[in-house]
């Protein structure tokens, strides 16, 4: 909302003369254009009868259009504060618990939370419906030349609304005032943030400094020039102080008390005057780029500062709780009207949008621009047709909760009175004192037999129980929120089909999912406003961060009427159904691409991503690109080309199976020799093996003819000639076949 002051439309004078915009002898109030009769000529009145053109109509003066502008907020606030502001007051009472009004003391007075679990009920859903993907909205290409406009503009003004503003916390704003008190409005505008820094410059030539000063962000501090005697050179020194201003987009929720409309208006765009009152310091305005003097004379309040939804939302949020006794001018606050109107200014016949800015109970004009639309957005829940203002989720849960309060309170009252029952006494016959102690155990004196007795009053709460079971239906019904739907009522749910669970959680979704899309259609005009505003004030590419890369972005020559997407997941169905719909998907493409490549005419390689980046994001990761590349169809023909270029480098199949051919026939010639040498050193191990066997049964054989006959054996000589025998093998197999075979189990 950021402005400058432009002395030229600023209208000399306080403002603020009590007969100023009347007719002095009719006593009426003037309307747009209107004028007194004692400034009316011949003209006027041809330009009152049937031949009238626009061509003889009259610009209209700056105090006549002031007090039109002022005229316009009297009937507006008029309108919000008799009509609307207390329907909300109740619905905001209702959502805080308070009191009714009509307790009784000694009775209990407790307050149900209806319409607050509702409320509170369905906002987990919206927000999830808004908010469970990573761009809450697309852009959508006129033309194949728009198509990368559209993505960076997609990219951006997510990037706005999530990171630049917390919107998160202003869906869920906007959503709650919907919902309770019958509209959310969301409005967007620019402020320009200002950064000041100092330079020193010296040893510069005129050119030089002459090129620096040129640079519009710079305002020369010192300036100084010296001439060499000796060269006749002349060096600058110079300190500047550049101002840097970067534009800063703005969304907010704007409290619903602050929304000014006129009565007849159906929509925004019909609307003749729309409206935003509110109480801004004497600061915050001249940072605006208003003259203070102007601000201070006309300052005033507007009794805005006691209004009523504000002191119900928040009793302490009122000025006299607030820093009043200060010294400090610059936080007093003033009434502030941001004005869009549709008036016939300059007398064309036409009626044309003003922006118009003005302070004070006066309505002193401070700011008046024509301007193309108006940048506010409702979110309504229940819209009733051709009217602005329709029905909050609190309007049908209202009687409800004072009903089932007055229900449960009864209740408690009858199991009060059943558990601690009133006492008859005989008068004069018992002791009063004893009689009120309640102390349990305590005595009671009295003169005779049946002088106390208590008055039983039997419990009748149970029957008021099926009374607000059938409450709790017509609440199913007016919003479809149950404790079934819910989750929370496993009786139910564990007694019931699978097939009427479902279908009456189709039942709740299908109003949520009603409510969703109306509030879509307010969601999509802030983000089109969005668009538009950056195209009309971004004067140089911003910079983003976008999946962990800076990308620069200029949106200065983009379309700002382009259409538009708004990404609900309505009909979605549970995580579990779509995870197994996706990977189904998965799989047919997966097929598709292996039967008939990257090109065939039903799924491609960016939409195999897509499907495999929407299973990472249901499974808990918003960042797909962690897992897998973000593929362009600049890279797939890339791929493409670079696997024919490998192909046509492939060596002739022929040539590959003859040289297979060749490496097979060489293993056959290793393998076989191996076999050969296994089978000899097998051979080998075997007579070695048999010759031990003979050995040893000599030895045997000589043992036992030693120990028989008693004669002795010549051991020494078996032994020689078995190693000799061995030691010649051995040399055999050397010499003719190489290495000999292992020594297996040579006797010592």
């Amino acid at each position: 909302m950021a402005q400058g002051y432009d002395p030229d439309i600023i209208p000399q004078g306080a403002g603020g003369a009590t007969n100023l915009g009347y007719d002095p002898k009719t006593g009426f109030a003037l309307g747009n254009n209107a004028r007194s009769k004692s400034d009316e000529t011949e003209e006027d009145d041809a330009y009152n009868g049937d031949d009238a053109s626009p061509e003889e109509l009259d610009p209209m003066d700056e105090e006549e259009f002031r007090y039109t502008v002022k005229q316009a907020i009297d009937d507006s606030q008029t309108y919000i504060d008799s009509y609307l502001a207390p329907q909300r007051e109740q619905a905001m009472s209702y959502y805080l618990a308070e009191p009714f009004g009509n307790e009784e003391d000694g009775r209990s007075q407790v307050v149900l939370t209806e319409v607050r679990d509702t409320v509170l009920a369905m906002i987990p859903s919206l927000l999830r419906i808004f908010t469970g993907g990573d761009k809450i909205l697309e852009f959508v290409p006129k033309s194949a030349e728009d198509v990368d406009a559209a993505e960076q503009a997609t990219d951006l003004i997510n990037h706005i609304f999530y990171q630049d503003n917390p919107g998160f916390r202003i869906l869920h704003d906007a959503i709650k005032d919907g919902l309770l008190l019958k509209t959310g409005i969301l409005t967007w505008y620019k402020l320009d943030d200002e950064k000041v820094e100092h330079h020193s410059y010296s040893g510069l030539s005129r050119e030089e400094a002459m090129f620096i000063s040129q640079d519009s962000e710079v305002e020369i501090d010192e300036y100084e020039e010296e001439t060499d005697l000796m060269t006749g050179v002349t060096l600058v020194e110079m300190k500047i102080r550049r101002i840097r201003k970067t534009p800063r987009y703005i969304v907010e929720s704007v409290p619903p008390e602050q929304f000014l409309i006129d009565n007849e208006a159906t929509s925004i765009d019909d609307a003749i005057y729309v409206a935003r009152r509110k109480l801004a310091t004497i600061s915050e305005l001249v940072a605006m780029g208003y003259p203070r003097d102007i601000i201070e004379m006309n300052a005033g309040t507007g009794g805005f500062e006691m209004n009523n939804e504000v002191i119900t939302r928040n009793p302490a949020d009122q000025s006299f709780f607030g820093i009043t006794n200060t010294t400090d001018e610059t936080t007093d606050k003033v009434f502030y009207v941001e004005n869009y109107i549709k008036v016939d200014k300059d007398g064309d016949g036409i009626a044309e949008l003003h922006k118009v800015c003005t302070v004070g109970n006066g309505a002193y004009i401070l700011y008046d621009e024509v301007v193309d639309s108006v940048p506010f957005a409702l979110l309504e829940p229940d819209p009733t047709p051709h009217t602005i203002f329709g029905q909050s989720i609190a309007d049908q849960t209202m009687d409800l909760q004072l009903i089932k309060s007055s229900i449960m309170r009864n209740t408690l009252d009858s199991l009060a009175q059943s558990i601690h029952p009133r006492t008859v006494i005989v008068e004069g016959q018992v002791n009063i004192d004893d009689v009120l102690n309640v102390e349990t155990g305590a005595v009671i004196r009295a003169r005779a037999p049946g002088m106390v007795q208590p008055l039983t009053e039997p419990f009748v709460g149970q029957q008021a129980l099926g009374v607000m079971g059938y409450l709790d239906e017509i609440k199913t019904q007016r919003t479809g929120i149950s404790r079934a739907s819910q989750g929370l009522d496993a009786e139910a749910l564990q007694s019931t089909t699978r097939a009427a669970v479902q279908a009456q959680l189709s039942s709740s979704q299908e109003r949520i999912e009603m409510i969703a899309r109306l509030f879509a259609d307010g969601i999509k005009r802030c983000f089109q406003g969005i668009l538009k505003m950056v195209i009309q004030h971004q004067d140089k590419p911003k910079i983003i961060r976008l999946r962990n890369r800076f990308v620069p972005i200029d949106p200065r020559g983009w379309d700002a009427s382009m259409d538009m997407i708004v990404n609900i997941a309505l009909g979605r169905g549970s995580d579990e159904q779509r995870m197994v719909f996706l990977q189904g998907i998965l799989a047919q493409q997966k097929e598709l691409i292996a039967n008939f490549g990257p090109y065939n005419p039903l799924v491609s390689l960016e939409q195999y991503r897509d499907t495999l980046a929407e299973i990472t994001k249901l499974s808990g990761y918003m960042d797909p690109s962690k897992f897998f590349k973000e593929v362009s169809q600049e890279e797939v023909a890339a791929f493409m080309q670079q696997q024919a270029q490998n192909a046509q480098k492939a060596p002739d199949p022929a040539t590959i199976l003859a040289q297979v051919e060749a490496e097979k026939i060489k293993a056959d010639i290793v393998i076989s020799a191996a076999k050969q040498e296994l089978e000899r050193q097998k051979a080998a191990a075997q007579a070695d093996l048999d010759r031990d066997k003979l050995y040893v049964d000599a030895m045997l054989r000589a043992a036992e003819i030693e120990a028989k006959y008693n004669t002795q054996v010549d051991m020494a000589l078996i032994k020689g000639e078995v190693d000799r025998q061995r030691a010649e093998i051995q040399q055999m197999f050397k010499t003719a076949q190489g290495p000999a075979p292992t020594d297996f189990g040579g006797m010592q």
